[in-house]
């Protein structure tokens, strides 16, 4: 037996084969290998004007971002050197002079 992908929206290992459809019993959601495929190929991430960013890029952040668990503030117009793009709601992972590392939301910056 062929090892199946755990369901894509709800992560369970318990999924089955229905035709050509994978199906989780646990959420119902059905889906097809072909669009996991196209999904995770297809993942770009985009700033806040629309330009797509790769790893290694120079950013700029457009917006005061507070730093949870701290008193700083990272100011509009820091720029951030090498940015390297993970998965995740914060989908920018960077050293920020002054503050060290953190991650950031990529609709908070803009490409130089």
């Amino acid at each position: 037996m062929s090892q199946l992908p755990p369901c894509p929206q709800c992560g369970s290992e318990y999924t089955y084969e229905d035709g050509v459809q994978l199906v989780c019993p646990e959420c119902a959601h059905e889906w097809t290998e072909a669009e996991v495929a196209a999904d995770e190929a297809g993942k770009v991430v985009r700033d806040a004007n629309g330009n797509e960013l790769q790893d290694g890029d120079a950013v700029t952040v457009i917006k005061d971002l507070k730093v949870k668990g701290s008193s700083s503030v990272v100011k509009v117009g820091t720029k951030v050197k090498s940015i390297r793009l993970v998965d995740g709601d914060h989908d920018i992972d960077c050293k920020v002079d002054g503050i060290g590392p953190m991650k950031l939301k990529s609709e908070f910056v803009k490409k130089v």
